[in-house]
């Protein structure tokens, strides 16, 4: 849902998000508009459970950091700050404490929800793929696959038993695509 119809820098979404009223939801700016983001019961229990078990990995493979709901923001574009629903980035780069990280994550998840059409999450993966991110998760809850977007341009559609894999990102990393969906 679009919260403001004008175009909105960075900077003043950075101001809007900080304004009392804002601080318990989540909204992303996507070509200069304020997007907010949908906090379901599914979209949280799809998150953590992708979150865990990418954490893990991460944490016992010392690869760097996953995160959640994290804003990134290329330093010269001012009007698409973007918040996947989980984030992984390589390194042990110090942790941004205010604002944007000033870069695209590695991997990016975006979880659907069912205010979110196919078509505006397609055009995030081609945003992240253009801006320095290596793969994209899409997950769509509903049909209960993921779609698996690569910097080289492969995409494929993962469902069930199959696995889930970090490819050249996380490689070691996989995860059934079933485990994905458990408890919703």
């Amino acid at each position: 849902m679009t919260v403001l119809e004008r175009q909105v820098t960075a900077e003043e979404f950075e101001t809007f998000l900080k304004s009392p009223g804002n601080q318990d939801r989540l909204f992303e700016l996507i070509h200069g508009k304020i997007v907010e983001k949908a906090a379901t019961e599914e979209r949280g229990v799809i998150a953590l459970t992708i979150g865990v078990a990418l954490g893990k990995f991460v944490k016992e493979h010392q690869l760097g950091r996953v995160g959640a709901a994290v804003c990134y923001k290329m330093p010269k574009d001012r009007f698409n700050p973007r918040m996947p629903d989980l984030s992984f980035n390589r390194g042990q780069r110090s942790v941004v404490r205010e604002g944007s990280v000033p870069q695209m994550p590695e991997l990016a998840v975006e979880i659907r929800s069912p205010s979110d059409s196919v078509k505006k999450l397609r055009e995030k993966v081609d945003y992240y793929l253009a801006n320095g991110s290596h793969l994209v998760w899409l997950v769509f809850p509903n049909k209960r696959y993921v779609e698996v977007y690569q910097l080289d341009g492969d995409m494929e559609v993962i469902f069930g038993d199959e696995l889930l894999d970090g490819g050249d990102v996380l490689p070691g990393f996989t995860m059934p695509v079933a485990d994905v969906f458990d408890g919703v």
